[in-house]
């Protein structure tokens, strides 16, 4: 059961995570430039609504069908969509995650079926004629069907989390949001169910809460700080260094080690995420977007300007709690944890959530005056990989290594002229016939 949500989980965030950007986009412009933001200017909040409406929505839909019927469902999942955005009256992600997919999963089972059936030199006249005919059919079945549904389901959802909000229960969302980002469920929770809902009520409201319940750093830091006050041996010497990152990189999988040596200390954020949440209800707090990664520097850029004492205060009493209860956890139940076997759990316990097999191979081997690119992978090209791709490129410099480039990718979109590829214990190499050479490491 937990592997099957974790995979479903995981769909839905790999329909959002690509284009996290376009949403950044969207909550930059409309904090700067509609009437009441930064800078108002009403010829460049023009595009608020539509990117909003359209664009978002395309972008999941297109990225949905890729993701199940490759190019061509990515282009059939885009027509598909439009028809759900059409019948609706609302912002439609809940329609495009649904269209999209669906599009690319009527292409594949389509070329399935006909792809061996087809005369030579009728390949492209099938294939463009298929998109377009499945496509302008899905776009018609999502315009009286699958959009009306999806506007029923979004106003439930959107009725539930008013009457979390009126009831001031929302704060008991920090109890089961704090361990499934432990279990690596956060990007599923944040992108696939926070973000599209987020979006639409800052779209009416102006700003939303939702997207910080997830991405707030304050509980993360208040539980590495109590570590650098109350913690032991490796554990407390690295703390301090993984406080920064975590708060001002975003990195937030950077405590969930430190949670694992003592699985009580869960509490502390959990604690501090509930209490955040209360301020930033009480104050009315919120975001005109997502911010990703779960950043200072994120939470701040996409702040409206009547917004700043509450999120502020809503990060800082979030640290706080978490940090005032980790203290107490620890020197009632603080024990010398092997930090680096914690950090090999999480590795492990990512690959799982994943659905990932160990690999077997490590590659061919190449020379160390052949290399000229290495590559950091994982499963979003985010977070540990970029981390991990940034302290191999400082070392390189450190030591007078020039001509090696080190980047991060996403495991699926691994370059053809990639060298030697980085990644976590336990990651599917769909690319590895790319690389000359895998590293298996628990980043």
């Amino acid at each position: 059961m937990k592997e099957r949500i974790q995979k479903f989980g995981r769909f839905l965030s790999g329909m959002v995570m690509p284009n996290i950007g376009a949403f950044i986009a969207w909550g930059f412009i409309a904090a700067l430039f509609i009437a009441d933001g930064w800078f108002p200017n009403a010829a460049i909040a023009s595009m608020v609504d539509p990117m909003l409406k359209y664009l978002l929505p395309l972008l999941i839909g297109y990225t949905g069908g890729k993701a199940v019927g490759g190019a061509k469902g990515a282009v059939a999942g885009a027509i598909a969509t439009l028809g759900v955005i059409v019948g609706a009256e609302i912002p439609m992600f809940i329609g495009a995650m649904i269209a999209g997919p669906l599009g690319g999963w009527c292409i594949k089972r389509f070329d399935g079926f006909a792809q061996p059936r087809i005369p030579a030199g009728f390949e492209m006249l099938v294939n463009n004629f298929s998109v377009g005919i499945i496509g302008g059919i899905l776009s018609i079945v999502c315009m009286f069907l699958i959009g009306p549904v999806c506007t029923t389901l979004t106003g439930w959802l959107g009725n539930g989390v008013e009457w979390l909000v009126s009831h001031s229960l929302l704060p008991i969302t920090a109890v089961l949001v704090e361990p499934a980002k432990v279990l690596f469920l956060n990007n599923a929770i944040n992108h696939g169910v926070f973000t599209p809902i987020g979006a639409q009520e800052a779209m009416e409201a102006g700003k939303s809460i939702l997207f910080m319940i997830e991405s707030n750093p304050g509980p993360g830091l208040g539980l590495l700080l109590a570590y650098c006050v109350a913690g032991k041996g490796s554990a407390r010497s690295s703390a301090a260094g993984a406080a920064f990152i975590q708060f001002v990189g975003g990195i937030h999988e950077l405590y969930f080690p430190y949670v694992l040596m003592n699985p009580i200390l869960i509490l502390a954020p959990m604690a501090g995420n509930a209490a955040g949440i209360l301020v930033l209800s009480l104050l009315g707090g919120g975001l005109k977007g997502a911010a990703s990664p779960g950043s200072i520097i994120a939470e701040m850029l996409m702040t409206p300007k009547d917004a700043y004492l509450a999120n502020i205060l809503g990060i800082a009493v979030a640290a706080a709690v978490s940090f005032a209860l980790a203290v107490v956890l620890l020197k009632a139940f603080g024990k010398e944890g092997d930090l680096e076997a914690a950090r090999q759990q999480v590795a492990a316990s990512k690959a799982a959530s994943k659905g990932q097999a160990v690999p077997v191979s490590t590659g061919a081997a190449v020379r160390a005056g052949e290399v000229r690119k290495i590559v950091f992978a994982c499963d979003a090209g985010m977070g540990s990989s970029v981390m991990g791709a940034t302290m191999l490129r400082n070392k390189l410099k450190d030591a007078g290594i020039t001509g090696i480039e080190v980047i991060h990718h996403p495991v699926s979109e691994i370059p053809g002229d990639c060298q030697i590829m980085v990644a976590h214990h336990g990651i599917n190499f769909i690319n590895y016939d790319c690389c000359q050479s895998v590293v298996p490491q628990g980043l």
